[in-house]
Protein backbone atom coordinates (compact mmCIF):
# COMPACT_ATOMS: atom_id res chain seq x y z
CA UNK A 1 0.00 0.00 0.00
CA UNK A 2 2.84 2.38 0.82
CA UNK A 3 4.37 1.85 -2.64
CA UNK A 4 1.08 2.58 -4.34
CA UNK A 5 0.61 5.79 -2.39
CA UNK A 6 4.06 7.23 -2.98
CA UNK A 7 3.75 6.60 -6.70
CA UNK A 8 0.97 9.15 -7.06
CA UNK A 9 1.43 11.22 -3.94
CA UNK A 10 4.65 12.79 -2.82
CA UNK A 11 5.47 12.63 0.88
CA UNK A 12 4.27 15.91 2.38
CA UNK A 13 7.00 17.55 4.38
CA UNK A 14 4.58 20.21 5.61
CA UNK A 15 1.29 21.78 4.72
CA UNK A 16 2.90 25.18 4.25
CA UNK A 17 5.21 23.73 1.60
CA UNK A 18 2.28 22.26 -0.31
CA UNK A 19 0.43 25.53 -0.02
CA UNK A 20 3.37 27.56 -1.30
CA UNK A 21 3.74 25.23 -4.30
CA UNK A 22 0.08 25.69 -5.09
CA UNK A 23 -0.01 29.47 -4.77
CA UNK A 24 3.18 29.89 -6.83
CA UNK A 25 1.84 27.81 -9.71
CA UNK A 26 0.68 30.90 -11.57
CA UNK A 27 4.09 32.49 -11.28
CA UNK A 28 5.83 29.43 -12.72
CA UNK A 29 3.49 29.03 -15.72
CA UNK A 30 2.51 31.64 -18.26
CA UNK A 31 -1.15 32.30 -18.96
CA UNK A 32 -1.25 30.24 -22.14
CA UNK A 33 0.33 27.20 -20.52
CA UNK A 34 -2.04 27.49 -17.59
CA UNK A 35 -5.11 27.58 -19.84
CA UNK A 36 -3.82 24.56 -21.75
CA UNK A 37 -3.31 22.65 -18.50
CA UNK A 38 -6.84 23.54 -17.40
CA UNK A 39 -8.22 22.34 -20.74
CA UNK A 40 -6.38 19.03 -20.29
CA UNK A 41 -7.80 18.70 -16.78
CA UNK A 42 -11.30 19.24 -18.16
CA UNK A 43 -10.82 16.49 -20.72
CA UNK A 44 -9.45 14.10 -18.09
CA UNK A 45 -12.42 14.88 -15.83
CA UNK A 46 -14.85 14.19 -18.67
CA UNK A 47 -13.26 10.75 -19.18
CA UNK A 48 -13.42 10.03 -15.46
CA UNK A 49 -17.03 11.16 -15.18
CA UNK A 50 -18.09 8.84 -18.02
CA UNK A 51 -16.25 5.89 -16.48
CA UNK A 52 -17.23 6.16 -12.80
CA UNK A 53 -20.53 8.06 -13.05
CA UNK A 54 -21.64 11.50 -11.93
CA UNK A 55 -22.20 10.60 -8.28
CA UNK A 56 -18.81 8.98 -7.71
CA UNK A 57 -17.08 11.71 -9.69
CA UNK A 58 -18.73 14.45 -7.61
CA UNK A 59 -17.89 12.60 -4.39
CA UNK A 60 -14.17 12.11 -5.07
CA UNK A 61 -13.24 14.84 -7.57
CA UNK A 62 -15.79 17.55 -6.80
CA UNK A 63 -13.32 19.47 -4.61
CA UNK A 64 -10.04 18.25 -6.09
CA UNK A 65 -8.18 21.26 -7.48
CA UNK A 66 -5.70 21.47 -10.32
CA UNK A 67 -2.21 22.34 -9.20
CA UNK A 68 0.86 22.85 -11.38
CA UNK A 69 2.92 20.90 -13.92
CA UNK A 70 6.67 20.99 -13.44
CA UNK A 71 9.30 18.73 -15.01
CA UNK A 72 6.64 16.23 -16.03
CA UNK A 73 5.22 16.04 -12.52
CA UNK A 74 1.58 17.12 -12.18
CA UNK A 75 0.13 18.10 -8.82
CA UNK A 76 -3.51 17.92 -7.74
CA UNK A 77 -4.82 19.15 -4.41
CA UNK A 78 -7.46 17.38 -2.28
CA UNK A 79 -9.48 19.00 0.53
CA UNK A 80 -9.00 16.20 3.10
CA UNK A 81 -6.59 13.40 3.86
CA UNK A 82 -9.37 10.90 3.31
CA UNK A 83 -10.10 12.16 -0.23
CA UNK A 84 -6.39 12.47 -0.96
CA UNK A 85 -5.71 8.87 0.03
CA UNK A 86 -8.80 7.50 -1.70
CA UNK A 87 -8.08 9.27 -5.00
CA UNK A 88 -4.45 8.16 -4.89
CA UNK A 89 -5.26 4.53 -4.19
CA UNK A 90 -8.31 4.03 -6.37
CA UNK A 91 -7.99 6.49 -9.24
CA UNK A 92 -4.29 7.32 -9.47
CA UNK A 93 -3.56 4.90 -12.32
CA UNK A 94 -6.52 6.09 -14.39
CA UNK A 95 -5.80 9.79 -13.89
CA UNK A 96 -2.22 9.25 -15.04
CA UNK A 97 -3.27 7.13 -18.04
CA UNK A 98 -5.92 9.62 -19.17
CA UNK A 99 -3.54 12.53 -18.81
CA UNK A 100 -0.78 10.82 -20.75
CA UNK A 101 -3.31 10.20 -23.53
CA UNK A 102 -3.93 13.95 -23.60
CA UNK A 103 -0.37 15.11 -22.92
CA UNK A 104 2.57 12.62 -23.07
CA UNK A 105 4.82 15.04 -21.19
CA UNK A 106 3.05 14.16 -17.93
CA UNK A 107 5.06 11.35 -16.36
CA UNK A 108 3.75 11.41 -12.81
CA UNK A 109 0.64 12.56 -10.93
CA UNK A 110 0.74 13.49 -7.24
CA UNK A 111 -2.22 14.20 -4.98
CA UNK A 112 -1.34 16.57 -2.16
CA UNK A 113 -3.33 17.97 0.72
CA UNK A 114 -4.65 21.52 0.80
CA UNK A 115 -3.80 22.85 4.29
CA UNK A 116 -6.40 24.33 6.64
CA UNK A 117 -6.99 28.06 6.01
CA UNK A 118 -5.57 28.93 9.43
CA UNK A 119 -2.79 26.83 10.99
CA UNK A 120 -3.21 25.75 14.58
CA UNK A 121 -0.77 24.67 17.25
CA UNK A 122 -0.12 20.90 17.23
CA UNK A 123 -1.63 20.31 20.68
CA UNK A 124 -4.39 22.91 20.53
CA UNK A 125 -7.71 21.78 22.03
CA UNK A 126 -10.89 23.53 21.01
CA UNK A 127 -13.43 23.24 23.78
CA UNK A 128 -16.47 24.37 21.80
CA UNK A 129 -16.34 24.35 17.98
CA UNK A 130 -17.59 27.58 16.39
CA UNK A 131 -20.60 27.68 14.10
CA UNK A 132 -21.48 26.92 11.42
CA UNK A 133 -21.17 23.24 12.21
CA UNK A 134 -18.08 21.56 10.80
CA UNK A 135 -18.24 19.15 7.89
CA UNK A 136 -17.51 16.28 10.24
CA UNK A 137 -16.83 16.31 13.96
CA UNK A 138 -15.71 13.65 16.36
CA UNK A 139 -14.89 13.67 20.03
CA UNK A 140 -14.32 10.52 21.99
CA UNK A 141 -11.64 9.71 24.56
CA UNK A 142 -9.33 7.29 22.77
CA UNK A 143 -6.06 5.60 23.63
CA UNK A 144 -4.40 7.36 20.70
CA UNK A 145 -5.04 10.18 18.29
CA UNK A 146 -6.52 9.19 14.94
CA UNK A 147 -6.15 10.88 11.55
CA UNK A 148 -7.64 14.29 10.96
CA UNK A 149 -10.77 14.14 8.87
CA UNK A 150 -11.55 17.58 7.50
CA UNK A 151 -10.65 21.25 7.54
CA UNK A 152 -10.61 23.91 10.20
CA UNK A 153 -12.18 22.84 13.47
CA UNK A 154 -12.25 19.22 12.33
CA UNK A 155 -8.50 19.09 12.89
CA UNK A 156 -9.09 19.47 16.64
CA UNK A 157 -11.02 16.24 16.96
CA UNK A 158 -9.72 12.74 17.37
CA UNK A 159 -10.38 10.26 14.60
CA UNK A 160 -12.18 6.96 15.15
CA UNK A 161 -10.21 3.77 15.57
CA UNK A 162 -9.06 2.74 12.10
CA UNK A 163 -9.16 -0.93 13.10
CA UNK A 164 -12.89 -0.83 13.85
CA UNK A 165 -14.47 -1.47 10.44
CA UNK A 166 -17.12 -3.79 9.05
CA UNK A 167 -14.38 -5.71 7.25
CA UNK A 168 -12.80 -6.95 10.49
CA UNK A 169 -15.98 -7.38 12.53
CA UNK A 170 -16.44 -11.11 13.11
CA UNK A 171 -20.10 -12.01 12.62
CA UNK A 172 -21.83 -14.82 14.49
CA UNK A 173 -25.32 -15.66 15.69
CA UNK A 174 -25.14 -13.41 18.80
CA UNK A 175 -24.39 -10.27 16.76
CA UNK A 176 -25.61 -10.96 13.22
CA UNK A 177 -28.78 -8.85 13.50
CA UNK A 178 -26.96 -5.85 14.98
CA UNK A 179 -24.31 -6.17 12.27
CA UNK A 180 -26.92 -6.32 9.47
CA UNK A 181 -28.77 -3.32 10.92
CA UNK A 182 -25.55 -1.30 11.19
CA UNK A 183 -24.57 -2.10 7.59
CA UNK A 184 -28.03 -1.14 6.37
CA UNK A 185 -27.90 2.24 8.12
CA UNK A 186 -24.40 2.97 6.82
CA UNK A 187 -25.44 2.24 3.23
CA UNK A 188 -28.66 4.32 3.18
CA UNK A 189 -28.56 7.72 1.47
CA UNK A 190 -31.48 8.86 3.59
CA UNK A 191 -32.72 7.35 6.86
CA UNK A 192 -35.84 5.19 6.89
CA UNK A 193 -38.32 6.45 9.54
CA UNK A 194 -38.91 2.95 10.89
CA UNK A 195 -35.14 2.51 11.43
CA UNK A 196 -34.39 5.88 12.97
CA UNK A 197 -32.90 5.82 15.51
CA UNK A 198 -30.80 2.69 15.33
CA UNK A 199 -30.38 1.63 18.96
CA UNK A 200 -27.70 -1.04 19.60
CA UNK A 201 -27.49 -2.55 23.07
CA UNK A 202 -25.48 -5.29 24.73
CA UNK A 203 -23.10 -6.04 27.57
CA UNK A 204 -19.63 -4.59 28.03
CA UNK A 205 -17.04 -5.67 25.48
CA UNK A 206 -19.41 -7.36 23.02
CA UNK A 207 -18.75 -5.10 20.01
CA UNK A 208 -21.12 -2.09 20.25
CA UNK A 209 -18.37 0.51 19.87
CA UNK A 210 -16.80 -1.50 17.04
CA UNK A 211 -20.08 -1.33 15.12
CA UNK A 212 -20.48 2.39 15.85
CA UNK A 213 -17.01 3.15 14.50
CA UNK A 214 -17.62 0.88 11.51
CA UNK A 215 -20.77 2.85 10.65
CA UNK A 216 -18.74 6.07 10.87
CA UNK A 217 -16.08 4.74 8.51
CA UNK A 218 -18.61 3.36 6.02
CA UNK A 219 -20.59 6.62 5.88
CA UNK A 220 -17.46 8.70 5.39
CA UNK A 221 -16.20 6.32 2.72
CA UNK A 222 -19.49 6.48 0.85
CA UNK A 223 -19.72 10.27 1.04
CA UNK A 224 -16.88 12.24 2.71
CA UNK A 225 -19.04 15.37 2.75
CA UNK A 226 -21.55 13.85 5.15
CA UNK A 227 -21.51 15.73 8.44
CA UNK A 228 -21.11 13.04 11.08
CA UNK A 229 -20.88 13.83 14.78
CA UNK A 230 -19.81 10.94 17.01
CA UNK A 231 -19.29 11.25 20.75
CA UNK A 232 -20.13 9.56 24.02
CA UNK A 233 -23.16 10.54 26.07
CA UNK A 234 -20.74 11.63 28.77
CA UNK A 235 -19.13 14.05 26.33
CA UNK A 236 -22.59 15.35 25.34
CA UNK A 237 -23.39 16.03 29.01
CA UNK A 238 -20.00 17.68 29.66
CA UNK A 239 -20.34 19.90 26.59
CA UNK A 240 -23.85 20.89 27.62
CA UNK A 241 -22.68 21.81 31.14
CA UNK A 242 -19.84 23.82 29.64
CA UNK A 243 -22.25 25.61 27.31
CA UNK A 244 -24.46 26.54 30.28
CA UNK A 245 -21.49 27.86 32.25
CA UNK A 246 -20.17 29.96 29.36
CA UNK A 247 -23.65 30.96 28.17
CA UNK A 248 -22.98 29.43 24.75
CA UNK A 249 -26.05 27.22 24.48
CA UNK A 250 -26.75 28.72 21.06
CA UNK A 251 -23.47 27.38 19.71
CA UNK A 252 -24.11 24.05 21.39
CA UNK A 253 -27.52 23.69 19.73
CA UNK A 254 -26.08 24.76 16.38
CA UNK A 255 -23.39 22.11 16.54
CA UNK A 256 -25.65 19.21 17.41
CA UNK A 257 -28.66 20.11 15.30
CA UNK A 258 -26.86 20.79 12.04
CA UNK A 259 -25.39 17.39 11.30
CA UNK A 260 -26.45 14.65 8.90
CA UNK A 261 -25.73 11.81 11.32
CA UNK A 262 -25.56 11.98 15.11
CA UNK A 263 -23.91 9.01 16.83
CA UNK A 264 -23.95 8.77 20.64
CA UNK A 265 -22.21 5.95 22.50
CA UNK A 266 -23.20 4.73 25.99
CA UNK A 267 -26.47 6.67 26.01
CA UNK A 268 -27.33 5.23 29.44
CA UNK A 269 -25.02 7.94 30.84
CA UNK A 270 -27.75 10.58 30.46
CA UNK A 271 -30.00 8.68 32.88
CA UNK A 272 -30.70 10.72 36.00
CA UNK A 273 -29.46 13.98 34.43
CA UNK A 274 -32.68 15.90 33.89
CA UNK A 275 -31.40 19.01 32.10
CA UNK A 276 -29.15 17.00 29.78
CA UNK A 277 -32.01 14.60 29.06
CA UNK A 278 -34.26 17.48 28.09
CA UNK A 279 -31.66 18.97 25.75
CA UNK A 280 -30.96 15.57 24.23
CA UNK A 281 -34.70 15.05 23.72
CA UNK A 282 -35.04 18.34 21.84
CA UNK A 283 -31.92 17.59 19.79
CA UNK A 284 -33.34 14.17 18.98
CA UNK A 285 -36.65 15.65 17.83
CA UNK A 286 -34.98 18.36 15.76
CA UNK A 287 -32.85 15.85 13.84
CA UNK A 288 -35.73 13.43 13.28
CA UNK A 289 -37.88 16.27 11.91
CA UNK A 290 -35.05 17.11 9.48
CA UNK A 291 -34.90 13.43 8.46
CA UNK A 292 -31.36 13.07 9.83
CA UNK A 293 -30.02 9.72 11.03
CA UNK A 294 -29.44 8.99 14.73
CA UNK A 295 -27.39 6.01 15.94
CA UNK A 296 -27.18 5.14 19.63
CA UNK A 297 -25.56 2.45 21.76
CA UNK A 298 -26.24 1.39 25.33
CA UNK A 299 -25.64 -1.42 27.77
CA UNK A 300 -29.41 -1.87 28.25
CA UNK A 301 -32.53 -1.79 26.07
CA UNK A 302 -34.69 1.37 26.29
CA UNK A 303 -37.27 -0.44 28.45
CA UNK A 304 -34.68 -1.19 31.16
CA UNK A 305 -33.07 2.26 31.44
CA UNK A 306 -33.59 3.74 34.91
CA UNK A 307 -34.16 7.40 35.89
CA UNK A 308 -35.22 8.45 32.42
CA UNK A 309 -38.35 10.30 31.31
CA UNK A 310 -41.01 8.18 29.64
CA UNK A 311 -41.05 10.41 26.57
CA UNK A 312 -37.29 9.90 26.19
CA UNK A 313 -37.62 6.15 26.66
CA UNK A 314 -40.33 6.10 23.99
CA UNK A 315 -38.15 8.08 21.58
CA UNK A 316 -35.15 5.81 22.07
CA UNK A 317 -37.19 2.73 21.27
CA UNK A 318 -39.17 4.25 18.39
CA UNK A 319 -36.84 3.04 15.64
CA UNK A 320 -34.80 -0.13 15.15
CA UNK A 321 -33.57 -1.79 18.36
CA UNK A 322 -30.80 -4.36 17.83
CA UNK A 323 -29.17 -6.34 20.62
CA UNK A 324 -25.86 -8.15 20.83
CA UNK A 325 -26.01 -11.33 22.91
CA UNK A 326 -23.20 -12.88 24.88
CA UNK A 327 -20.75 -14.57 22.58
CA UNK A 328 -20.94 -18.27 21.81
CA UNK A 329 -17.93 -20.56 21.93
CA UNK A 330 -17.91 -20.73 18.11
CA UNK A 331 -17.91 -16.94 17.77
CA UNK A 332 -15.15 -16.51 20.36
CA UNK A 333 -12.99 -19.08 18.59
CA UNK A 334 -13.62 -17.39 15.23
CA UNK A 335 -12.62 -14.01 16.69
CA UNK A 336 -9.40 -15.44 18.08
CA UNK A 337 -8.55 -17.14 14.79
CA UNK A 338 -9.18 -13.92 12.86
CA UNK A 339 -7.09 -11.85 15.24
CA UNK A 340 -4.19 -14.32 15.17
CA UNK A 341 -4.28 -14.48 11.36
CA UNK A 342 -4.39 -10.70 10.95
CA UNK A 343 -1.43 -10.35 13.32
CA UNK A 344 0.37 -13.15 11.43
CA UNK A 345 1.23 -14.88 14.68
CA UNK A 346 1.25 -18.71 14.71
CA UNK A 347 -0.84 -19.66 17.74
CA UNK A 348 -1.63 -23.38 18.18
CA UNK A 349 -5.28 -24.21 17.68
CA UNK A 350 -5.41 -25.88 21.08
CA UNK A 351 -4.46 -22.58 22.74
CA UNK A 352 -7.19 -20.70 20.86
CA UNK A 353 -9.73 -23.35 21.90
CA UNK A 354 -8.57 -23.09 25.50
CA UNK A 355 -8.99 -19.29 25.54
CA UNK A 356 -12.39 -19.44 23.80
CA UNK A 357 -13.62 -21.92 26.38
CA UNK A 358 -12.24 -20.20 29.47
CA UNK A 359 -12.96 -16.51 28.73
CA UNK A 360 -16.61 -16.27 27.80
CA UNK A 361 -18.05 -13.01 29.10
CA UNK A 362 -16.13 -10.24 27.35
CA UNK A 363 -14.63 -10.00 23.86
CA UNK A 364 -12.21 -7.29 24.95
CA UNK A 365 -10.86 -9.55 27.69
CA UNK A 366 -10.65 -12.38 25.18
CA UNK A 367 -8.57 -10.33 22.74
CA UNK A 368 -6.51 -8.94 25.61
CA UNK A 369 -5.75 -12.46 26.81
CA UNK A 370 -4.52 -13.45 23.35
CA UNK A 371 -2.34 -10.33 23.21
CA UNK A 372 -0.79 -11.17 26.58
CA UNK A 373 -0.01 -14.73 25.56
CA UNK A 374 1.50 -13.68 22.23
CA UNK A 375 3.54 -10.85 23.76
CA UNK A 376 4.86 -13.14 26.49
CA UNK A 377 5.90 -15.70 23.92
CA UNK A 378 7.65 -13.10 21.75
CA UNK A 379 9.38 -11.16 24.53
CA UNK A 380 10.38 -14.06 26.76
CA UNK A 381 10.90 -16.54 23.96
CA UNK A 382 8.64 -19.22 25.43
CA UNK A 383 6.74 -21.62 23.21
CA UNK A 384 3.04 -20.81 23.10
CA UNK A 385 1.23 -23.78 24.65
CA UNK A 386 -1.88 -24.33 26.74
CA UNK A 387 0.30 -24.71 29.84
CA UNK A 388 2.09 -21.44 29.07
CA UNK A 389 -1.29 -19.67 28.59
CA UNK A 390 -2.50 -21.01 31.94
CA UNK A 391 0.62 -19.65 33.62
CA UNK A 392 0.51 -16.22 31.96
CA UNK A 393 -3.25 -15.73 32.48
CA UNK A 394 -3.56 -17.21 35.96
CA UNK A 395 -5.17 -14.06 37.39
CA UNK A 396 -7.69 -13.73 34.57
CA UNK A 397 -8.53 -17.43 34.58
CA UNK A 398 -9.03 -17.47 38.34
CA UNK A 399 -11.60 -14.72 37.99
CA UNK A 400 -13.27 -16.46 35.03
CA UNK A 401 -13.44 -19.72 36.97
CA UNK A 402 -15.56 -18.23 39.75
CA UNK A 403 -17.68 -21.10 40.98
CA UNK A 404 -21.39 -20.82 40.23
CA UNK A 405 -23.58 -22.85 42.57
CA UNK A 406 -26.86 -24.61 41.85
CA UNK A 407 -28.50 -22.47 44.55
CA UNK A 408 -27.49 -19.30 42.70
CA UNK A 409 -28.79 -20.72 39.43
CA UNK A 410 -32.14 -21.69 40.94
CA UNK A 411 -32.59 -18.31 42.61
CA UNK A 412 -31.71 -16.38 39.47
CA UNK A 413 -33.93 -18.47 37.18
CA UNK A 414 -36.88 -18.38 39.60
CA UNK A 415 -36.64 -14.59 39.84
CA UNK A 416 -36.34 -14.25 36.06
CA UNK A 417 -39.47 -16.31 35.38
CA UNK A 418 -41.32 -14.97 38.44
CA UNK A 419 -41.94 -18.32 40.10
CA UNK A 420 -41.32 -19.45 43.68
CA UNK A 421 -37.91 -20.89 44.46
CA UNK A 422 -39.57 -23.97 45.92
CA UNK A 423 -40.98 -24.81 42.47
CA UNK A 424 -37.47 -25.83 41.39
CA UNK A 425 -37.80 -28.95 43.53
CA UNK A 426 -41.57 -29.43 43.40
CA UNK A 427 -43.27 -32.26 41.46
CA UNK A 428 -45.42 -29.80 39.45
CA UNK A 429 -45.26 -30.35 35.68
CA UNK A 430 -47.14 -27.29 34.41
CA UNK A 431 -45.17 -25.66 31.60
CA UNK A 432 -44.95 -22.37 33.51
CA UNK A 433 -42.88 -24.24 36.11
CA UNK A 434 -41.35 -27.11 34.12
CA UNK A 435 -39.69 -24.89 31.49
CA UNK A 436 -37.85 -22.65 34.00
CA UNK A 437 -36.81 -25.80 35.87
CA UNK A 438 -35.36 -27.24 32.64
CA UNK A 439 -33.50 -23.97 32.02
CA UNK A 440 -32.03 -24.14 35.51
CA UNK A 441 -30.94 -27.76 34.98
CA UNK A 442 -29.35 -26.82 31.65
CA UNK A 443 -27.43 -23.94 33.26
CA UNK A 444 -26.34 -26.19 36.12
CA UNK A 445 -24.88 -28.60 33.59
CA UNK A 446 -23.15 -25.76 31.71
CA UNK A 447 -21.83 -23.72 34.64
CA UNK A 448 -20.98 -26.26 37.32
CA UNK A 449 -18.84 -29.38 37.50
CA UNK A 450 -21.60 -31.48 39.05
CA UNK A 451 -22.58 -34.78 37.45
CA UNK A 452 -26.10 -35.40 36.11
CA UNK A 453 -27.14 -37.46 39.19
CA UNK A 454 -25.80 -34.72 41.49
CA UNK A 455 -27.76 -32.06 39.61
CA UNK A 456 -30.92 -34.19 39.69
CA UNK A 457 -30.58 -34.58 43.45
CA UNK A 458 -30.59 -30.75 43.85
CA UNK A 459 -33.85 -30.55 41.89
CA UNK A 460 -36.07 -32.66 44.16
CA UNK A 461 -34.14 -35.94 43.89
CA UNK A 462 -34.89 -36.30 40.20
CA UNK A 463 -33.30 -39.05 38.10
CA UNK A 464 -30.26 -38.24 35.96
CA UNK A 465 -32.30 -39.07 32.82
CA UNK A 466 -34.64 -36.19 33.71
CA UNK A 467 -31.67 -33.81 33.77
CA UNK A 468 -30.39 -35.25 30.50
CA UNK A 469 -33.80 -34.70 28.88
CA UNK A 470 -33.90 -31.11 30.18
CA UNK A 471 -30.45 -30.35 28.73
CA UNK A 472 -31.39 -31.75 25.31
CA UNK A 473 -34.72 -29.93 25.33
CA UNK A 474 -33.18 -26.53 26.06
CA UNK A 475 -30.46 -27.08 23.43
CA UNK A 476 -33.20 -27.75 20.87
CA UNK A 477 -35.28 -24.75 21.98
CA UNK A 478 -32.27 -22.43 21.78
CA UNK A 479 -32.26 -23.10 18.04
CA UNK A 480 -36.01 -22.92 17.39
CA UNK A 481 -37.19 -20.41 20.03
CA UNK A 482 -35.43 -17.03 20.08
CA UNK A 483 -36.95 -16.04 23.43
CA UNK A 484 -35.51 -19.13 25.14
CA UNK A 485 -32.10 -18.47 23.56
CA UNK A 486 -32.19 -14.89 24.83
CA UNK A 487 -33.26 -15.98 28.32
CA UNK A 488 -30.49 -18.56 28.58
CA UNK A 489 -27.78 -16.18 27.38
CA UNK A 490 -28.98 -13.39 29.68
CA UNK A 491 -29.08 -15.69 32.71
CA UNK A 492 -25.67 -17.11 31.88
CA UNK A 493 -24.20 -13.60 31.61
CA UNK A 494 -25.74 -12.57 34.94
CA UNK A 495 -24.49 -15.67 36.72
CA UNK A 496 -20.96 -15.38 35.34
CA UNK A 497 -20.74 -11.62 35.79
Amino acid sequence: METELTRFQSPISGNDAAYNQKTMAGAEMDEGSRKELEAQWTRVCDRLRKEIGDKAFKTWFGEVELGELKAGKLRLYAPTRFVRDWVSRHYGDRVLAYWQAVSPEVSNVEVNLVPPPAPRRPNEIIAMPPVPAPQSSYQQPMPRLGPSIGRGVDEAFQGPEARYTFANFVVGKPNEFAYAAARNIAEQDRPLPERNPLYIFGGVGLGKTHLMHAIWHAIRERDPKTRVLYLTAESFVNRFIQALRTKNTGQFKELFRNVDVLMVDDVQFICGKEASQEEFFFTFNSLVEQNKQIVLSSEKPPSELQDIEERMRSRLGSGLVADIHSSTYELRLSILQTKAESARVPVPHAVLEFLAHKISTNIRELEGALNRVVAHGQLIGREITVEMAQDVLHDLLRQADRKVTVDEIQQRVAAHYNIKLAEMSSPRRARSVARPRQVAMYLAKQLTTLSLPQIGKRFGNRDHTTVMHAVRKIEELKISDLSIAEDVELLKRQLQG
